[in-house]
């Protein structure tokens, strides 16, 4: 039986780019590292695993309370965005990252040159605003202001 999401994760053309936000800016605490080279036993190994053969690729699995998010950056064949996709569009959307104190955090980002969408504003049981990183990806701000509320979750509070 599933337990819940353990992580999402992104691939990015420039992995110290993105780690430089989600890491430093965001404060995500970097779990572990890895990576192979094409024509190894490892490229041969992940290949099989993801469908992308003979890659060389690295990647870092890091972590902000209960959730990880994983970061590849795949070197051959060479990572690239082929679109820029808006919020409406089908498939996934973004990723939500639990905050404090949003007003704080988007004060913070702002300040570091992250642009929002527009300044948190509060919605029923939340305060929250989007951002994108530095890749494009899609990024919300969420704080929940009433604890009585049922989108607390047990994991998080306990």
């Amino acid at each position: 039986m599933l337990r819940g999401i353990h992580h999402p994760s992104i691939t990015t053309a420039d992995l110290d780019r993105l780690l430089a936000f989600y890491r430093d800016l965001l404060g995500f605490e970097e779990v572990f590292s890895f990576g192979w080279e094409s024509g190894t036993e490892m490229s041969a190994f992940a290949g099989t695993i993801t469908g992308v053969p003979d890659s060389t690729a690295r990647s870092v699995l890091l972590k902000a309370g209960n959730a990880f998010l994983e970061i590849f950056e795949y070197k051959a064949p060479e990572s690239q965005r082929t679109d820029d996709r808006a919020l409406s569009q089908g498939g996934y959307s973004h990723i939500c990252l639990d905050s404090d104190d949003v007003i704080a955090d988007h004060a913070r980002l702002a300040e570091a040159g992250i642009a929002f969408n527009a300044a948190p504003i509060d919605v029923g049981p939340m305060r929250l605003c989007y951002c994108r990183d530095p890749d494009g990806n899609f990024v919300e701000l969420q704080q929940i202001t009433d604890p009585q509320s049922d989108l607390v979750l047990t994991s998080v509070v306990n």
